[in-house]
This record gives structure tokens, sequence and C-alpha cells, in this order.
């Protein structure tokens, strides 16, 4: 064949699917038993689990490029937060939203104390020129952390702490807010954009339907990458004129010593069934919720299940956590449980714990300064594709197979 893929996440989809409609023949390996890579959803007693609380935003550019967002079925959440605050002992829940996608949130969105009216106002402006500049124009701006960024634009530390670091902790998975401008300009970009969805059926919707038409050969494991050839785990050996990788990074690491592999980001998602009626959580809205005040290890919870119903049976809801690192003991749980009482304002005790997701390479960190082109050629015909080549992002992912898959075509019909 013309080119191998080595991996069937995002990047190496994408950078088949590239490679194919440039006519060349392209098979896929795959070591798992199924696409996706680090994007899978597992259906387990009649509900949709995500492995790992994830969403997918429409506006991405190189979304709406390669795929069909309307076979997706996409089910939008509130372009929002609903942050729990505590005022004089009592939980106090504030919602505030986009006000041209929520109006009826225009109120709380303007009296909210989450700063100064002109800090808010500020920090508004900032997000709006985001999303006015091109990706290109904001990725070359000096870079600065994203802490950093915030308090330039004006947004004051009330502001930072109530809001924008609890939100952004469970984007960037880390809580000091240390990853590049770079990237939070492109995150405030999409989402002034879009409105972040799931898939009706799932996040895996999304690999499945990149990979209709291609070659992919699943519980394939590789065991090492050369110039022109790859080898399987069972001894099988394959050739072809380019290989590109796209497997995690640290695997690609392992297969191909001269990439750099990023610092990882890691994070734990629990899924639980409470018992309580649907609509008596987060008023039935699908709004992404978050500790103003920080008062135990959740980063955010959401009702997947009010978005999109197909993720729970009918008449039950299905409750996403997640929380920065590894956790994996009870007592750990445990507090899980408790910040969860807060946030929702319910008993959780009884609350059947469905599954728990522990994923210790969720994303490649984004430090300072952020190449948000890495090379993807190696040369000797071998290329490298994966979201810790472009930004640690759906979008980043999609780039980058689409970039090496570009590079093998080129640089093969020179050839």
């Amino acid at each position: 064949m013309d080119i191998l893929v080595v991996g069937a996440g995002l990047a190496g989809l994408a950078a088949a699917r590239y490679a194919v409609g440039q006519g060349h023949q392209v098979i896929v390996l795959e070591g798992s038993d199924a696409v996706g890579g680090r994007i899978r959803t597992d259906h387990v007693d009649g509900f949709l689990l995500d492995r790992g609380f994830q969403l997918f935003n429409p506006a991405y550019p190189e979304a709406e490029r390669v795929l069909d967002l309307d076979e997706l079925d996409l089910r939008p959440f509130v372009a929002g937060a609903e942050i729990i605050m505590s005022s004089r002992g009592k939980r106090r829940a504030v919602r505030v939203a986009d006000p041209r996608r929520e109006p009826a949130w225009t109120l709380s969105t303007l009296t909210a104390p989450l700063g100064s009216p002109l800090s808010t106002s500020r920090f508004g402006v900032y997000a709006l020129t985001r999303a006015l500049r091109s990706p290109a124009a904001l990725r070359n701006e000096p870079d600065v952390t994203a802490l950093e960024a915030l308090r330039r634009a004006g947004a004051d530390s009330t502001l930072i702490e109530r809001l924008l670091r609890p939100f952004l902790s469970g984007v960037f998975l880390e809580s000091e807010l240390t990853t590049s401008r770079r990237f939070l300009d492109l995150v405030l970009r999409s989402f002034v954009r879009g409105t972040p969805s799931l898939p009706a059926q799932g996040m895996q919707a999304i690999p499945e339907q990149l990979a209709v038409g291609l070659d992919v050969r699943l519980q394939s494991p590789v065991r090492s990458v050369r110039p022109h050839e790859v080898a399987l785990d069972g001894g099988e050996t394959w050739k072809a004129d380019a290989i590109i990788v796209a497997t995690d990074p640290e695997t690609a690491g392992r297969l191909l010593p001269d990439v750099h592999v990023p610092a990882a980001r890691s994070v734990t998602t629990w899924y639980y069934r409470p018992d309580v009626p649907p609509e008596s959580l987060a008023q039935g809205r699908p709004v992404l919720i978050v500790d103003g005040a920080r008062r135990g290890p959740l980063l955010n919870t959401v009702v997947p299940s009010h978005a999109a119903p197909g993720y729970a049976p009918p008449g039950v809801a299905l409750v996403s956590a997640s929380a920065l690192g590894v956790r994996d003991t009870t007592a750990q749980e445990r507090a899980v449980r408790d910040h969860l009482g807060w946030m929702y304002g319910a008993h959780t005790e009884r609350w059947e714990l469905i599954a728990r997701y522990t994923i210790p390479y969720a994303l490649p960190a984004m430090p300072v300064p952020l190449d948000v082109r890495r090379p993807v050629s190696l040369g000797h015909g071998l290329y490298v594709a994966g979201d810790h080549r472009d930004t640690s992002s759906i979008q980043g992912a999609l780039v980058s197979g689409r970039r090496a898959a570009e590079s093998a075509v080129a640089e093969g019909t020179a050839a």
C-alpha cells in the first residue's frame, strides 16, 4: 500500500481520510477493539458512558470541514455555566451565559457577583475580540500564560477565582492556568462562535463517522516502526511508502524515539445514577456546574442526559463528575459524593456509581511558549500526528492528521 497509519483515533482517521481522498491506498492499524483512541463510548445498562467527560464544539473549523454535523445529531448544552457559591453559609447557584443564546439568563448574568462590572466587561470584550480574529492571527501573538493573559485583559481576581479558574481548569486539566495564552484564545474563540454539544449517540459517533469507508484493521497492535516498515506484536511485517504514527503521545514516543512526549494532564470521571427525578437536578437544564469556592475535588459536574436523553434510560438521569488526577480509592469517591451533594443541593449517599474512568494521559500539557504547528514530517517516510502536534483538542487532533497526510502525499509525489 502507499500509506500505513498507526492508530485509529481522530488524528489517524483524519490522516487516512485525506490520503484516500487524494487517491492513495491506505490501511489503518489499530491495537484496540474499536476506533476512537481517547474518544470512546461504552454502553452499560442502558447508559452511554464516554470515557471521560468530553464535549464537542461544532465551531471547530476542521470539524466543519471533515464531519457531517447533521448526521451526528448534536445536542447542545447551555452556552454558559452554573456557579455554586456560598452566601451567609447557604448554597447559592448563580447562572451566567451568553445572552444571545440564553436571553432568559441575561439578568442573572448581569447581576452575578463575579467581580466588578468593569472587569466583567473587559473580559467580555477580550473574548469577543478572540472570536473576531483568525486562528493564525491568534497564534502569532506573543505568548504568556493563560492567567497572565486574563489579568492583562482586565479580569479581576474575583472573576478569575469564582468563574474563570474553575471553568478553565476543566478545559486545560490544570488549575494553575499555566497553559499557553495561544490555546486559551482559541478556546474562547470556539466558545463564542459555537455551542458545546454531545452527539446523540455518544462521543464515539465522531470517530465512527470518520472511519466509514476506510480500511481499518482492529486488534493489530504495533510493536515497532522503521522507515517504510511496521512490525506487529504477532510478528507480521507491513511495508509502505509512508508511515504515519497517530497514536497517543506516549506510544508515539516509544515507536518514534525522536518525538518529544509532552507532560501529561490526567483526569478521573465518575458516572452516577441518582435516586431523584431528573428534572430536580440543575432544573432539568444541560448546564456545566462548577464550584466558585472550590470546596471539594471536582472540576465540574453535568447531567449529560439533560442534553442528550439517549445517554440514560427513560425517566432516569445520568450525572457526570470529573476531578484532576488519578483518583481510584474509596475515600476519594466518598469526597466526590460529598462535593456533588453541595453542587446539586441533594443527598447523594444512595446514588448508584455506574462507572469510574481514570485517564492518566487525558491531554498533553501546553505550556508557554506553545508551538501550535509542531513538525509532522520526520524524514525517511515517517510522519507523526496527534493533538500533541497542534493543540490538545479535537480540533488539534483533526488538523494534525490532515497536516501529516498532506506532508506524506506531497513528499511522496515529489519523490
